[in-house]
């Protein structure tokens, strides 16, 4: 398998924050499920976990037959996957009405809920002493059986905040990121992404669209990108259309927001030079650096056409870097952890695990298109304030270039939600501007 291959994994079990993987399903009180339930149950989840995260078929997932926890209202199971050469073991928990999956860990409530989610926080993510850790006050949250609170981590330059919850009855403390198991994932990322206004290759009537969100420093996407432009939209013509978003992990990669800026640059100026400057770069992508990143792009950005003031004035005054934001933001609703992240028609591709793979989704895609399932990304607009994705920084690194769990093949982003991240002390920083 390859190196992407064994990203995803860890994706299942690790969103941004480091911690175990665990799933909890709102308690409704129903009664413990019985074998046949049991099984379904399991393989529900398994889908839900597959379809959410791009995990592909070459992926064995298991999950074993539901048991008792110490937490009241909440199964124990066991999820494990193998990639053919590791298998990786997580725990997890479930409640009686199976309606919500969330990704985190439990803890038994001992007196105070708001301090000891604070404690668990410092604990679980290595949050530097120097670093302040609060709890705002308990409030409801979408979930029927949950009490969010906001945590914040203050390192004095700058605050990251995401919700964890409490269970009604306050026994129980939850730490992670809740998925609502009624809700097909892909549906949930048409609903956000989406195609107007923004680069790409193919008609807007084609049956199916690619969205990618890249990073222009990943090596990996450099590949990807080659794919989309040399294999993929020639084998299937008009009936392919590739989105290209931008998803730069600015606190790993030192230069991968300038050349955001400057290719956004490049479609405000004149759209049709995107596809083939972003082609550029990546075909040159070994030459940049932080310190000649704006020479060469401005010297590319020329070969294709563009003048070469503008897009100084561009890159310098930062003008496309709204569009660079929402592209992340809309990325990070839609649960893009790592790049090259592709939705095909909203089934999230992570990587390429190979050319066949990629084609055996499109090939999905168009079938159930011509069914009329599941419709394009182009049908789907995202509404005034339907975004809630978090600010720029409380994204998870990109595996492809330092993976912070490298031996599980589920993609590190299903271990809590995004926007705290402590590891040897170090904390996620937002994107450079």
């Amino acid at each position: 398998m390859s190196r992407t291959a064994h990203g995803y994994i860890a994706v299942v079990f690790g969103l941004s924050l480091v911690m175990g993987g665990a799933w909890l399903l709102a308690q409704a009180g129903r009664p413990e499920a019985g074998p046949t339930s049991d099984a379904a149950m399991r393989e529900r989840i398994l889908l839900y976990v597959r379809a959410k995260f791009g995990v592909p078929d070459s992926v064995k997932l298991t999950a074993d037959p539901l048991r008792s926890s110490i937490y009241p209202g909440f199964l124990q199971t066991t999820i494990t996957a193998d990639d053919g050469k590791q298998k990786h073991v997580n725990s997890a928990f479930v409640t009686k009405d199976s309606r919500y999956l969330i990704l985190g860990t439990l803890y038994t409530v001992v007196a105070d809920p708001a301090s000891e989610i604070v404690q668990h926080v410092r604990e679980q993510f290595k949050v530097p002493v120097t670093s302040g850790v609060t709890a705002g006050p308990l409030r409801s949250s979408p979930y029927p059986n949950l009490l969010a609170t906001a945590v914040t981590v203050d390192d004095g330059k700058q605050k990251q905040t995401q919700d964890f919850y409490v269970t009604r009855d306050n026994r129980c403390l939850v730490v992670g990121s809740v998925f609502d198991l009624g809700v097909d994932p892909r549906r949930e990322a048409l609903g956000v992404i989406t195609t107007a206004n923004q680069p790409g290759r193919g008609p807007a009537s084609a049956p199916v669209t690619v969205v990618e969100f890249s990073d222009l420093q990943c090596p990996t996407c450099a590949r990807v990108h080659d794919f989309l432009e040399k294999e993929l939209l020639p084998k299937y013509g008009d009936k392919v259309r590739v989105v290209y978003k931008e998803f730069p992990l600015g606190s790993i990669h030192n230069w991968s927001v300038t050349g955001s800026i400057a290719n956004q640059c490049a479609f405000q100026m004149n759209p049709a030079t995107f596809v083939p400057y972003r082609s550029l770069i990546y075909k040159n992508q070994s030459s940049f650096n932080a310190a000649n990143a704006r020479d060469l792009l401005l010297d590319y950005g020329e070969q294709m056409g563009l003048d070469r003031l503008r897009l100084a004035a561009c890159i310098d005054a930062k003008a496309s870097l709204p569009r660079v934001e929402e592209n992340f933001r809309e990325g990070q609703a839609v649960g893009v952890t790592r790049t090259p992240t592709c939705f095909v028609n909203g089934q999230m591709v992570v990587g390429l695990e190979s050319a066949e793979a990629f084609y055996k989704v499109v090939d999905e895609a168009l079938r159930v298109a011509k069914q009329g399932g599941t419709p394009s990304p182009r049908l789907s607009r995202t509404q005034p304030g339907q975004l809630k994705a978090r600010p720029p920084g409380s994204r998870t690194p990109n595996p492809q270039s330092r993976t912070p769990n490298p031996k599980s093949p589920i993609p590190t982003s299903a271990r809590g939600s995004g926007a705290i991240r402590h590891r040897r002390g170090r904390k996620k920083k937002r994107i450079r501007k």
